[in-house]
């Protein structure tokens, strides 16, 4: 026979505190979807874009039938070892990437370093350098990177001393700045207060201690 059971749910706001934070632990597993992430990756495809880096993809599928090209950009984070951020892709020389970047983000003295960098060492080539960056492994930090640095030079010179060692950690230095973003917008999504804000707006509820409800 149907039976009604009543039973009393709460909002984020109402539960106590050792309630609110199994929910937020909720959430964390949950709730937490892989577009916490999308901004990051757009910004970074831009960045790419500036640097002269040109972002290899792979197919995707999509809904409505055909395909995109999805940035073969990866990362893992953000408390085990093996966890970072790389990409693959190509280099080679961007005109007015200095300038370029500086405009796209003003006050980050890291990406400002890197373009001087990477441009400094095209002009000690001629600006004939380029790089093909490929990602291996199971893990997907900065120095999964391969990195292979040539020079198209018409007389068959050869890339300066120090080239390679030069762009290689240029770029992995770029990868490294790709998973501190990663993280700050992670510990963001995952804060106490972000957390709070989103189950409210949701309206999930909850029962006494703090178990999801529905």
């Amino acid at each position: 026979m149907p039976r009604i059971i009543e039973t009393v749910v709460y909002g984020i706001d109402e539960l106590s505190d050792a309630a609110k934070e199994n929910a937020r632990i909720w959430y964390r597993d949950q709730g937490l979807h892989d577009e916490w992430y999308d901004f990051v990756y757009e910004d970074f495809g831009t960045i790419c874009e500036i640097l002269g880096v040109t972002l290899a993809t792979s197919p995707v599928r999509l809904y409505g039938g055909g395909t995109r090209g999805k940035p073969r950009i990866f990362h893992s984070g953000f408390s085990s070892q093996g966890d970072g951020a790389s990409f693959s892709g190509a280099w080679s020389h961007a005109r007015g990437s200095r300038r370029a970047i500086r405009e796209h983000a003003p006050r980050d003295q890291e990406l400002h370093r890197i373009a001087d960098v990477l441009q400094e060492v095209q002009r000690r080539n001629f600006f004939q350098l380029g790089a093909t960056i490929r990602q291996q492994g199971r893990y997907c930090h900065e120095h999964t990177m391969t990195i292979e640095v040539e020079r198209d030079s018409p007389t068959w010179q050869p890339p300066t001393d120090g080239t390679e060692d030069t762009v290689t950690e240029a770029l992995r230095d770029l990868a490294r700045w790709l998973y501190r973003q990663l993280e700050r917008e992670y510990e963001h999504e995952t804060s106490d207060e972000t957390v709070d804000e989103i189950i409210a707006i949701n309206e999930w509820s909850f029962l006494e201690n703090g178990r999801r409800f529905g």
